[in-house]
């Protein structure tokens, strides 16, 4: 076990000797002490607070190791304590007692699922405020169901009011008891509304009905002063839009308003492939250009991702292909260079329109350029669509390959340059590596769907495409995945490309200035005004 742990601390950056030292202290502790349970990590000092908050502070190694690390297992940061809520109030006291600390105060991270990749939800020396605990100790489910009243007048029919902590998963399956749920989700339901809201929270859906952010109503943010302020696009506006897209920075959102609509109850799904980038490129331009809420003709998702000779036919996010097919799509492959582009669609549908759905698929592929024999269709219940993700880890866990570095990188590109970045990075890098072994979604969202007044940071065109490299490798071969994604980065700079940063990792202000663009003095203004002792989401690096 000792050289099971030196090997994931060797593969990983931000790992100072110290916390080297530690770690293997408490291995050795768990392993030949005479219970065989962790026990308290004397190194690291609590800090001062009143008793209340000092209950639910915690520093045994089990605890620490689990907040020192996340998703991506690459960076690692021993926090101080870590804090397991039982309510927003304690939250409120608990970065009331840091901000009116007489000295400096003590830094705060929140955690969810802990699914960032490079150590945004942790805090050296800092508390870590588990969410996840928090949501096994809530009294109530998280999720209550309202109609609308006359107050107001933005939403209609019915919203859900749901807890930061909460999963998306559960607010789905919630919802649906009532025959409801939200429009706008993520590629993964596992992870907490707070957190998603934090960064946008895309997926397939979002061309049409936006990001996540973009179907908020109203919330309820524990700011980095210690007040628990209610906010809405009308009601201390400029805390709301702080907040969503906000990395965390401004407040803890405890409490969300999400509208919610009548939930389909099935959906057609539909695979296509492609030889020619820019075919595939112009097909998902048409395709999301109808993209009106109401029209019958709409898709209401679409995806796409690369194939490449390496990766496996039926990838870990969803079994699709049939195996009777994978010999002749390998082929496909091998034939044109090793990458060919899937086209991913998706039709919801209820008892209503079962009837017209095959039609409204056929009039919407109509045209398209995808190479004739390779359209592929699949017909699913609504949260097996939506959950199609969890499958695929469930099986990486059973294999041991769900808890090793992830050394992602997602970017948003503007659609003006989005055949220079086929040309360059999948046709050029991606290739000439030849270490991709993972999933790499490709994928046109609309802006006009965005609310420029939230803090997220996306290009300036009408049409902009997420990429997203989604690798998975060895605790001994991750920094070869991150000297591909620094070469990425390094060609688009070079190339004049104006990229953003999806799950944004900077390592110094100026790159956190330029990843903000025309938003960073108000970023920073809020930032004065709602956390001004800077005590929130340490782990971003924005203010470090």
């Amino acid at each position: 076990m000792l050289i099971h742990l030196y090997l994931q601390i060797k593969g990983a950056e931000n790992y100072p000797f110290y916390t080297y030292l530690t770690l293997l202290l408490i291995t050795m502790i768990s392993t030949v002490g005479k219970t065989g349970q962790w026990k308290t990590l004397p190194p690291l000092e609590l800090p001062t607070v009143n008793n209340n908050i000092s209950q639910k502070l915690h520093n045994d190694c089990e605890t620490i190791t689990l907040a020192s690390r996340d998703y991506g297992n690459i960076v690692h940061e021993l926090p101080a304590a870590v804090f397991h809520p039982s309510s927003t109030h304690d939250i409120v006291s608990l970065i009331k007692s840091s901000y009116d600390s007489p000295v400096v105060p003590y830094r705060i991270a929140v955690r969810g699922q802990g699914h960032s990749t490079r150590g945004q939800a942790m805090t050296r020396g800092g508390v870590v405020v588990d969410m996840a605990k928090f949501r096994t100790q809530r009294r109530n489910n998280g999720v209550v169901i309202t109609s609308v009243s006359d107050e107001d007048p933005l939403i209609n029919g019915y919203y859900a009011d749901v807890g930061g902590e909460q999963l998306w998963i559960h607010v789905l399956h919630t919802t649906l008891e009532h025959g409801l749920a939200p429009v706008s989700w993520t590629d993964y339901l596992y992870l907490t509304v707070g957190g998603t809201l934090s960064n946008a929270g895309i997926s397939g859906q979002s061309f049409r009905y936006g990001p996540q952010i973009s179907n908020v109503h109203e919330m309820d943010v524990v700011t980095g002063k210690g007040d628990l302020v209610t906010c809405s696009s009308r009601k201390n506006s400029e805390l709301f839009h702080a907040v969503l897209g906000g990395l965390g920075q401004f407040g803890v959102i405890a409490r969300v308003r999400i509208a919610l609509e009548p939930a389909p109850k099935r959906v057609k799904w539909v695979r296509v492939l492609y030889s020619d980038f820019s075919a595939f490129t112009k097909d998902q331009e048409r395709l999301i250009s109808i993209n009106g809420r109401k029209q019958s003709s709409a898709l209401d998702f679409l995806e796409g991702m690369l194939l490449m000779h390496k990766d496996s036919i039926s990838n870990w996010r969803s079994s699709f292909f049939p195996q009777s097919d994978h010999s002749k799509i390998a082929s496909l492959i091998t034939k044109h260079g090793g990458i060919v582009y899937c086209l991913e669609l998706a039709k919801y549908y209820d008892d209503q329109s079962q009837e017209t759905v095959d039609k409204e698929i056929q009039f919407l592929l109509q045209g398209l350029a995808y190479i004739p024999g390779f359209h592929y269709e699949k017909n699913v219940s609504y949260v097996e669509f939506l959950n199609r993700v969890r499958s695929g880890e469930l099986r990486l866990q059973q294999q041991g390959l769900w808890d090793v570095p992830h050394p992602w990188l997602n970017l948003f590109i503007p659609k003006s340059q989005i055949l220079n970045f086929d040309s360059g990075v999948f046709k050029d890098i991606i290739h000439k590596r030849n270490i991709t072994n993972g999933i790499v979604l490709v994928y046109p969202m609309n802006r006009s769907k965005w609310d420029d007044r939230m803090s997220a940071s996306i290009p300036d065109e009408d049409v902009f495409y997420t990429v997203g490299f989604l690798h998975s490798s060895g605790f001994d071969n991750w920094e070869e995945y991150d000297a591909q994604n620094r070469e990425i980065l390094e060609f688009c700079s070079a190339a004049g490309m104006k990229v953003k940063q999806y799950l944004p990792n900077h390592r110094t202000q100026e790159d956190w200035k330029t990843h903000f663009g025309t938003k960073w003095g108000s970023f920073l203004e809020r930032k004065l005004k709602f956390d001004p002792r800077m005590i929130l989401s340490p782990g971003q690096k924005i203010f470090a």
